[in-house]
């Protein structure tokens, strides 16, 4: 039932008789999930007066004097009576009880009191917080404070509970305030403001909340927002009260303006410090088998265990390829854990492959390892490295970074901090990377390779063949790698004997000049477990190779290989168990990097016919656009682009719902764009530009953007050197799209014409009605409103005569807009109408929300400010729930909008702020420029006008950088405070 607190209880066979009384919020009771009536307001009055009392007795005179004060009515005693009386009769036997001359409430678990339940968490957060664990307080303060619903005591008379809910809620401001304080100790800056800022504008004199929103915002970044606070407060205190601000505030405010380093810790850090979050602990599993390498282990060990006390331990491990150097890494690090107490995070940089791992994305994954949440991770390598080094001090840590490509990757990873280590492999000796420990690793000793062997094949079958075992080792050049190979074939085959396993080695045909040095070692190795293989198994092998995504699912390799789902899986499984491809997780499957380029040698070598790698990788890309049209389908039914689509000649995947298409896409967003950019040669350009046409969310959303732009450049690119004008059009149009979401409307208007004269060359009608809607689009963002009006009704007119009601409703959501800036309100409103009505129609909820959204700005300039926040409320749910970061983040700057025109000031600065966090990173600056806009005007309003100025000044900087006429409104935003 809404509105019933769900506080801790004993769970029973009676549970349907259990009483529960709610004081937090306005005074009810509940026998199981029945709302009771609990009487006239004076009774609900002498109920809580009892509840209040927690068990103790109350005499009449008391109660007479809660409920009347001086002034009780001639007959208040019979009145206490009478109410008494009425409460027994609906309350169960023995509950209210008579002794003394008064009345008292008998509950069986104190629990069953809301308020008794939140003072109980609160006692659990205070011991938790003073023995270091912030996790466990802030997760009880959350508990707490979430059994309020609404005023305390909400509706009940007298002055006992008047007295009663200014209590109440100055406890609730201080459960609140503890909890912001620990949500800033573990870094929760950006999340906090936000709430913060809201609760300042509904508290302006609570010196506190201030305090703790200029922590939030110097730690998020935003100092010159933080001062500003306390310029605010100071006026408003002058002005209001006629004090100065408290010694708290004004020590924060110097230590801001000296850029105090100690502000980026935690101001009052717990007896013992608090957990991460998450305490990584990354490190793979070291192989059982681990054998030799004994100088090694030692002098690596040592360099991390003096990793106490000194800036950093760093050990970078090179050599060939194969030779062990991860297995050697692995195992020191996974020995060395007791000494890192705070975690070990992994990552494998990709160094030896053609897409090296990006040190942005990597220190991404590490900071989100450590707790930083999302919001709170900056977008530059050098601030991220920052931050990373930040979050490291103080913690001990280790770092194993495996496979780089040079010191140039290494360096922003490292954590420079006192107590922490790195270890490094790679193919290259770091001789540039100062300050590094450097080893050289070969290939094993005889005795370290026959001791391997001999673990993994059994002392009993080597035993009586030693000299053969020798040989084998010999034969593998003692590298571990090789070594590992040959005795999984050996003991996986029980009929076979190390002579067998050694007779087959000697053949030099075999192996690949496997008397060299460097890499051709390495593949002389896989050589040999490649030809050990069944033809089904080799084919499969060779083909997959060729594709460059890091990893590969089930029903994609089943494309490639054009086999049946369960035959492929059998195949790939069977792979795994040789070692030459990985489970990455279940229904997906990798190379490591260098056997991927075995593989694709092994292709170019054995694959007849030839054409046969070409037609693998066709395939694929069929694959990824016939089950990508299908997700697209799904997600926007009676939308005509899958009609307009190039036939894809391999099946695709079908989904049963709208969620497992998105989930699809999500997870194969990189393999996919992968495939892309393999597939710019003529046979394949056209599908390749309409697998991307027909997975837009991935740049929309705001998940992919920059990989899909980069995917769609290249396209672009190959169909101008091609002279392929339909792929070209239609490159250029998913081009437009991509950088119209990131926020580049300058390039993204040249692509967009490059549409409509390409396509019109071409006779491809669909490009040139998205075309000109863009077009229209992005006139309107400019103020050239003629220009944006006749691009539309081009669109709507282009649009109807292709029968595609998705893009027509599209178009019109967009022309009302246009009606909105041109002062027609009452048209706006009939075309979101329309939009909307369309989509509906053809039960199309993602865009429907964007159907909503323009409806929502068009009844808000109606002053229709409800049915505003409605439809706005309705498009955010659909556009979390359908993952589109960019529209969600744009619907909260809306909402703040429509705010601000209905008075909700501090409503309308938090829901600003929570568009900034959602914005970060995508989008772009004209899109941030507006929220910042929007949250000074909020801010403004709640007495904040010098943290407002400082968010205008950031927008009119945006502006004129983008020459954007919203610069003029700004400017006069400001002008007032110029003046003064």
């Amino acid at each position: 039932m809404d509105g019933v607190p769900r506080v801790p209880e004993q769970r029973g066979p009676e549970e349907s008789a259990t009483l529960r009384f709610g004081l937090l919020g306005p005074v009810r009771a509940w026998r199981g999930e029945e709302l009771l009536a609990t009487g006239s307001p004076q009774q609900r009055a002498l109920l809580s007066a009892l509840l209040l009392r927690e068990g103790r007795t109350a005499t009449a005179s008391e109660l007479i004097d809660a409920l009347w004060g001086d002034e009780p009515p001639p007959r208040a005693l019979a009145a206490v009576r009478t109410y008494a009386s009425r409460l027994r009769k609906i309350l169960s036997p023995g509950v209210l009880v008579s002794e003394s001359g008064g009345y008292a409430l008998r509950l069986h678990d104190a629990r069953a009191l809301d308020l008794s339940a939140a003072q109980e968490l609160a006692t659990q957060a205070e011991k938790a917080k003073n023995s270091g664990d912030l996790r466990h307080a802030r997760r009880a303060l959350n508990d707490a404070l979430a059994l309020w619903n609404g005023e305390p005591l909400a509706g009940v008379p007298g002055p006992y509970a008047d007295t009663q809910r200014t209590r109440l809620e100055e406890w609730r401001l201080q459960l609140l305030e503890s909890r912001l304080d620990m949500d800033l100790e573990q870094g929760c800056h950006a999340e906090a403001v936000s709430e913060l800022t809201a609760l300042t504008a509904a508290h302006p004199l609570r010196e506190r909340l201030r305090e703790l929103l200029m922590l939030a915002l110097y730690r998020s970044g935003r100092q010159a927002e933080a001062l500003a606070v306390y310029a605010d407060t100071r006026r408003l205190l002058a002005d209001e009260l006629g004090v100065d601000p408290r010694q708290g505030l004004k020590e924060l405010q110097q230590r801001i303006l000296q850029a105090d380093p100690g502000l980026a810790e935690p101001s009052a850090p717990a007896p013992e410090p608090a957990p991460a979050p998450v305490r990584p602990a990354q490190l793979p599993a070291t192989v059982p088998d681990f054998t030799g390498r004994a100088s090694f282990v030692g002098e690596l060990s040592d360099v991390l265990a003096s990793a106490e006390g000194r800036v950093m331990a760093v050990s970078a491990l090179a050599g060939i390829g194969g030779v062990g150097k991860t297995t050697l890494a692995v195992h020191v690090a996974h020995q060395a854990r007791g000494a890192f107490p705070d975690g070990q995070l992994y990552v494998d940089l990709q160094g030896a492959g053609a897409r090296a791992a990006e040190p942005e994305t990597v220190l991404g994954a590490f900071l989100r390892a450590l707790g930083t949440p999302d919001s709170a991770i900056p977008d530059s390598l050098e601030e991220r490295a920052a931050l990373y080094r930040s979050v490291l001090d103080g913690r001990r840590v280790l770092v194993l970074l495996d496979n780089a490509k040079d010191a140039a990757q290494v360096r922003p990873l490292l954590p420079g901090t006192e107590g922490c280590a790195a270890l490094i492999t790679s193919r290259v000796r770091m001789v540039d990377l100062a300050g590094a420990h450097l080893v050289d690793l070969d290939v094993m000793s005889p005795d370290e390779a026959l001791a391997l062997f001999t673990k993994i094949v059994g002392e009993e079958r080597v035993a009586s063949e030693r000299e053969a075992a020798l040989d084998v080792v010999a034969a593998c050049g003692f590298l571990p790698l090789a070594i590992r190979i040959a005795a999984s074939r050996l003991a996986a085959r029980r009929t076979w004997t190390v002579s067998v396993l050694a007779a087959k080695l000697a053949d030099e045909r075999r192996r690949l000049d496997e008397l060299q040095a460097g890499d051709l070692a390495v593949k002389a190795t896989f050589e040999l477990g490649y030809g050990q293989l069944e033809p089904a198994q080799a084919r499969a092998f060779r083909l997959l190779g060729l594709a460059d995504g890091p990893d590969i699912s089930l029903a994609a390799a089943a494309a490639v290989l054009d086999l049946p789902v369960e035959d492929t899986e059998d195949v790939l499984e069977s792979l795994v168990d040789t070692s030459l491809l990985e489970s990455a997780a279940p229904g997906r499957y990798r190379y490591h990097d260098l056997v991927r380029l075995y593989a694709r040698a092994c292709a170019e070598r054995d694959e007849h016919p030839p054409s046969e790698r070409d037609a693998a990788m066709s395939r694929l890309l069929d694959f990824y656009l016939a089950t990508a049209a299908e997700g697209y389908a799904i997600e926007r039914p009676g939308d005509r682009l899958v009609d307009h689509l190039e036939t894809a000649r391999t099946a695709g995947l079908v989904f049963p719902d709208r969620r497992a298409a998105q989930d699809w896409l999500y997870s194969e967003a990189v393999s996919l764009l992968a495939c892309v950019r393999q597939s710019s040669d003529r046979a394949r350009l056209r599908r390749a530009v309409d697998l991307l046409w027909a997975t837009v969310d991935l740049a929309e959303s705001g998940a992919n953007s920059k990989e899909y732009e980069t995917a769609a450049t290249a396209l672009r690119n190959a169909a101008r050197s091609l002279s392929d004008g339909r792929a070209e059009g239609r490159a250029n149009l998913v081009l437009a799209n991509a950088r119209h979401w990131s926020g580049y409307f300058d390039q993204a208007n040249q692509e967009a014409r490059e549409v409509l004269r390409l396509s019109e060359a071409s006779g491809d009608p669909l490009p040139c009605c998205w075309a000109a809607n863009i077009l229209g689009a992005f006139a309107f963002y400019q103020n050239r409103y003629t220009e944006a009006e006749e691009y539309l009704e081009r669109a709507i007119k282009d649009f109807r005569a292709c029968g595609d009601l998705s893009g027509t409703a599209a178009a019109l959501c967009n022309l009302s807009r246009l009606h909105l800036a041109t002062d027609r309100a009452d048209s706006a409103v009939v075309l979101a109408h329309q939009g909307t009505e369309m989509y509906e129609a053809l039960g199309h909820s993602l865009k429907a929300a964007n159907g909503h959204y323009a409806l929502g700005m068009a009844l808000s300039k109606n002053g229709r400010l409800s049915d505003a926040t409605a439809r706005l409320g309705d498009a955010l749910q659909v556009f979390r729930a359908s993952r589109q970061r960019l529209w969600e983040g744009m619907t909260l700057f809306r909402l703040a909008e429509v705010d601000l025109l209905a008075h909700r000031s501090a409503q309308a600065a938090a829901n600003a702020e929570m568009a900034l966090a959602m914005l970060r990173g995508i989008g772009g600056e004209w899109r941030r420029g507006n929220v910042l806009t929007v949250l000074g005007k909020a801010l403004i309003r709640v007495g904040q006008s010098g943290r407002a100025q400082v968010c205008w000044r950031e927008a009119l900087e945006i502006f004129e950088r983008l020459n954007s006429p919203e610069a003029a409104e700004v400017q006069a935003l400001l002008a007032p405070a110029a003046a003064a």
